[in-house]
């Protein structure tokens, strides 16, 4: 990278940290990130670049047009929602929203890309255009999903699209990606079984849902192990169990609830499918109705080879680059993005003794000295692909 783009992005990390901190302040949960959103807009269009608001309910767009004729189109992608998590950092910049909080970096993303839009705006010396996608409700949401919906990819082509996600698990600074699959597929789960509820002392007459939920639990957590191929990778995790209110009453209905994660969706369905076959085994048994509500929410994130090759030889310019090499099992709704362009997510390192606490912890904050190194990253993308 040009010695003149370094010197202006040390210039301008001050006012990159303090945007950082005000959003990660006021933080703001998915398609309700207004404040947030209208900050991100104002930002863009005091540098000249055509914003386009209210895309997936709070998302925008900015636009910039390179100084030399191209016809090629590059997406930069930064997700902008907090988590319904109560803060515990007891830092200065703290949440003053009880209830939200910035707990995945979101807002060093926003203020990463803000600060890439600054130094390109100034001189955007490349062929073609650059679209910044500034993106609401990747925490479950599916914001993604809905700004695709909306027209995203009708109305600002994008030949190739990169996401940047902070990763507490790589020291601080170092950049790391991999060709096809790096996050998993997310289903999530919720099976109803209903028996008819009596006496706990006459069960003969009541068949008996808390029962059938035990038999249910044991069951499940043998799919992976003896329904998936040892090769492949999964996770199936039960996580809620809720029946009951008195001790001497057999209820009547029983929830059971968890999470699937995987890499392959032929894997995907086996899963599915045994699942459903064990329910049928479940009612036989134990005279109860099982109702599973099964939602596939988010798709693997699965990353185009060359993009990814690409990524990795570009970070290898601005900070020291590795090739992932394995997927994570978390989810990203960027999986939706990439089912429709070619493009690559990526993980930049802000492990140091000061940040040590994983994505989603009470005690997280996003590493500002890693701010750098994402802008020139996502400078360094564009004038790549769009040279």
């Amino acid at each position: 990278m040009a010695e003149g783009n370094v010197a202006e992005i040390e210039a301008i990390l001050p006012d990159l940290v303090a945007l950082r901190r005000d959003i990660h302040a006021h933080p703001e949960l998915g398609f309700c990130e207004h404040r947030t959103a209208g900050r991100i807009a104002d930002e863009l269009r005091s540098l000249g670049i055509e914003v386009h608001e209210g895309i997936g309910t709070t998302g925008l767009v900015g636009v910039l047009k390179g100084k030399r004729e191209g016809t090629r189109t590059l997406g930069l992608r930064a997700d902008m929602d907090a988590l319904p998590i109560d803060e515990q950092t007891n830092l200065p910049w703290a949440s003053t929203h009880p209830g939200a909080f910035h707990g995945c970096g979101h807002d060093g993303h926003v203020a990463m890309l803000l600060g890439a839009a600054r130094v390109l705006a100034d001189d955007p010396d490349f062929a073609g255009t650059l679209h910044f996608i500034f993106q609401p409700a990747e925490e479950g949401q599916g914001g993604a999903r809905v700004m695709i919906e909306e027209g995203l990819f009708e109305r600002f082509p994008c030949d190739r699209v990169y996401a940047l996600h902070n990763w507490p698990g790589l020291p601080a600074g170092t950049i790391s990606t991999r060709p096809g699959a790096i996050m998993g597929a997310a289903d999530k789960f919720r099976i109803t079984l209903t028996g008819r509820g009596g006496h706990a002392a006459i069960p003969q007459d009541s068949p008996d849902a808390i029962l059938a939920s035990a038999s249910l639990v044991q069951q499940l957590n043998t799919i992976v192990s003896r329904s998936v191929p040892p090769y492949a990778s999964a996770v199936l995790s039960i996580t809620q169990i809720h029946g009951g209110h008195a001790h001497n009453v057999i209820p009547a209905e029983v929830m059971v609830a968890g999470t699937v994660r995987t890499f392959d969706p032929a894997v995907q369905d086996r899963i599915e499918d045994r699942m459903r076959a064990m329910l049928k085994g479940v009612e036989a048994s134990f005279e109860v109705v099982c109702a599973l509500d099964y939602d596939r929410y988010y798709p693997a994130t699965i990353n185009d080879p060359a993009a990814a090759a690409d990524a990795l030889e570009v970070a290898g310019t601005v900070a020291r680059a590795e090739l992932a090499p394995e997927p994570a099992p978390t989810s990203e709704d960027f999986s939706f993005m990439l089912q429709q362009r070619p493009g690559a997510y990526i993980w930049l390192g802000q492990a140091t003794g000061d940040h040590a606490a994983p994505l989603h912890n009470p005690h997280y904050d996003f590493n500002d000295s890693v701010m750098a190194t994402g802008v020139r990253l996502h400078v360094a993308l564009a004038k790549h692909w769009l040279a």
